[in-house]
């Protein structure tokens, strides 16, 4: 059958496009989803409209509703996440409040039903069908192997981390009062229906999580029903509540999202430190002090106006910089996402392969889309002079099991260089093959050492 995609709720269709064929055998049966590249996974995800459409008329703009009639399509969708996985899940040791939540929208407000401590399957299921309970599993990519080859995929082609929830709903109940939230939502149904409602943002691109209260929110302006094979989606700031009809099966949708403080002003937060510091280093003015008793202050026009010639400064700065000092959202994201999807044991991620690089041999990168390389000070305690130092993230060793869950520990993976091998890095991660005697070094004992070390973390090979 042909597949219909259309904005979410204007009433016109657009013309039926036809959708690329794919083959791509995963794990068991092939996919309906094409894992070739990040940029062909997406483009697959929201087929049939086209990657260049989606970013220009819907991203962070507008609703879009994909409404498919696709029964391959449908039962892929359903293998991603069942109620019936429920069982299997609670016995490897789920707990309230991180790995489930029970809940129900009553009067508009959300009423959680948590017992605390381990969830036990039996009572799970009865909270659920006598209680007629929404179930909220947190981060299934941590259990369910589709959903972390996904999920990867899509933290390599947005550059941000990308976290999902699978939302169970009982017929005839709603789980969540209306509300928006801080990302941008992928909404894909798996099992049996569930009716939306979507309103006018009252904060576009909203930078945190609101309950809204119905009355003050108006008129839906999208209203629909998703089926198993369907997407959503949604910018952040979007107001929305769904519930599952009555009279019919249970539903289980899925959430992706991504984008949690990706905007400008994270990323102007997050560089403007790192200005600030050469800037210091090279001016007299920045290093001078501040005016006696200025914290003790209540007005302060004429500091506003010495700091607004100090922004000035910056921005002229600014035009002439080509490596940005980024603090914290690089490494952030380097050591929170998930690692590269492999089957079997992941040797290849932690155990370097194939021949040692050598001054004659030559070199190109591997899991370039899990490397982050930036510019920051030195974070060595014991070097006062805070020099500049090249710093190389990278996720290959990171825990699937952890990927999300906000307060677990972190343990750091990379490597740190002088600044004076930024061009040699820059060679290796620009090409596809590169000799290490052709590297921008001084001498043949730093390239070596430099290959040798990135071989070690499995991020070059030799060709």
């Amino acid at each position: 059958m042909p597949k219909k995609a259309k904005p979410a709720g204007n009433g016109k269709e657009e013309e039926p496009v036809p959708c690329k064929q794919v083959k791509v055998e995963a794990a068991g049966e092939p996919s309906p989803l094409n894992f070739d590249s990040p940029s062909v996974l997406f483009e697959s995800l929201i087929s049939p409209i086209k990657t260049e459409t989606f970013f220009k008329e819907f991203w962070e703009k507008k609703p879009l509703l994909i409404q498919r009639d696709d029964p391959v399509l449908a039962t892929y969708y359903r293998s991603l996440f069942r109620l019936s996985d429920l069982k299997s899940l609670c016995s490897r040791g789920m707990y309230y409040g991180r790995d489930i939540n029970v809940c129900r929208c009553v009067s508009g407000k959300k009423k959680v039903l948590n017992k605390g401590g381990k969830v036990h399957f039996l009572q799970l299921r009865k909270d659920f069908d006598q209680k007629r309970a929404t179930i909220q599993f947190h981060q299934p990519q941590r259990f369910k192997d589709e959903l972390w080859r996904i999920q990867e995929k899509l933290e390599c082609y947005f550059g941000s981390l990308v976290g999902s929830n699978v939302y169970l709903t009982p017929a005839g109940s709603q789980g969540l009062p209306p509300h928006y939230d801080d990302v941008e939502v992928f909404i894909l149904q798996l099992e049996g229906e569930k009716h939306w409602r979507l309103y006018q943002p009252t904060v576009p691109l909203a930078r945190e999580y609101s309950v809204e209260v119905e009355d003050r929110i108006g008129k839906p302006t999208h209203e629909f029903t998703l089926k198993p094979g369907d997407l959503l989606y949604f910018p952040r700031g979007t107001i929305h509540q769904a519930d599952t009809p009555p009279g019919l099966a249970h539903s289980t949708h899925l959430t992706i999202s991504t984008y949690q403080s990706s905007s400008w002003g994270d990323f102007l937060l997050d560089t403007i430190s790192g200005l600030v510091f050469d800037m210091a280093k090279a001016d007299v003015a920045f290093r001078a002090g501040i005016p006696r008793q200025l914290l003790l202050q209540v007005e302060t026009t004429d500091v506003a106006t010495r700091l607004s010639g100090f922004l000035r400064m910056l921005a002229d700065q600014l035009e002439g910089t080509k490596e940005l000092l980024s603090t914290d959202m690089k490494k952030d994201f380097a050591l929170n996402r998930l690692p590269p999807y492999y089957v079997g044991d992941g040797a290849e991620l932690s155990t370097p392969g194939g021949e040692l690089p050598r001054l004659d041999s030559t070199v190109r990168p591997q899991f370039r889309d899990h490397v982050v390389l930036t510019v920051g000070p030195d974070q060595d305690p014991s070097d006062e002079s805070r020099e500049k130092m090249v710093y190389i993230y990278h996720s290959l060793k990171n825990r699937r099991e952890t990927h999300m869950m906000g307060n677990e520990e972190i343990e750091s993976h990379g490597l740190r260089f002088p600044l004076s091998h930024l061009d040699a890095l820059k060679q290796i991660w620009n090409s596809s093959g590169i000799s290490v005697k052709d590297l921008k070094l001084t001498t043949d004992e730093e390239k070596q050492s430099l290959v040798l070390s990135l071989w070690t973390e499995c991020l070059i090979q030799v060709i």
